[in-house]
């Protein structure tokens, strides 16, 4: 636990995934994924709290029928940090780091640096932390995908997009590719800011929510992270995750 804030995990839960409906139901070595990913956030002793908030009556019965804490979302949202931000604006608390409903390999040593950015973080500069990995393949690089990010000389995001940036014109000089990696640490504040704010041109252009603080003025610390956690995408996803704990 952090001596100076009280930082809590939200994992945001719909039963409707695009792409592989009903996964986070799925059975992963006798419990589901969603258990398994609430049950591994917990493990690693890192929050205060950590709850499950979804739109699916039956995800919420089944993280109480393990004895978590679930939350039912009130309204309709459309993107992740919405649905964390109505669980949150009457909650007493800090940090809220977001934690992928469908990543039960979670990353302790990178959410723990996330939280470390604010510990250090002695004059406030910091509205949100997230995490950057080096792209290396040019198919990688090019992929839309994978949304690409560039910071200042202080880590701070500049930029967030689907198109490789920099655009690489001196070859002369060696450029580094970095792809988001989707887990936040929003101080409370920008959260429900953020969620106040309708949804920016950038934004709604790149289909990429977290453009929207930089838009409006807040500022975002890039960690650089070697490991990137599993996500359960599809079906191929899942019969590999059954592997890892088998």
């Amino acid at each position: 636990m952090h001596k100076n804030f009280k930082a809590i995990a939200m994992i945001p839960a719909r039963y409707q995934a695009s792409r592989f409906p009903g996964k986070l139901m799925q059975d992963l070595a006798g419990k589901t994924v969603i258990v398994r990913t609430y049950e591994a956030a917990k493990s690693t002793q890192l929050f205060d709290e950590v709850y499950v908030v979804t739109d699916s009556e039956i995800i919420f019965s089944e993280i109480e029928k393990e004895g978590g804490k679930a939350i039912m979302s009130q309204k309709e949202h459309d993107c992740g940090s919405d649905r964390i931000a109505e669980a949150v604006q009457d909650m007493e608390v800090d940090i809220v780091v977001n934690v992928q409903g469908d990543e039960p390999f979670i990353n302790e040593k990178a959410l723990s640096l996330l939280l470390k950015e604010f510990e250090n973080d002695t004059e406030g500069l910091i509205d949100l932390a997230s995490l950057k990995v080096k792209l290396t393949g040019e198919e990688d690089i090019q992929n839309p995908n994978h949304v690409k990010v560039i910071t200042d000389l202080r880590n701070f995001a500049l930029y967030f997009s689907r198109s490789p940036i920099p655009f690489h014109r001196a070859k002369d000089i060696t450029v580094d590719y970095f792809k988001h990696v989707g887990i936040y640490a929003f101080r409370k504040k920008a959260l429900m800011d953020f969620y106040k704010l309708p949804m920016s041109p950038l934004e709604a252009a790149e289909k990429i929510e977290c453009i929207r603080y930089l838009e409006n003025g807040k500022t975002i610390k890039m960690v650089e992270t070697s490991e990137v956690s599993i996500g359960i995408d599809t079906p191929e996803d899942l019969e590999k995750a059954r592997q890892k704990f088998s």
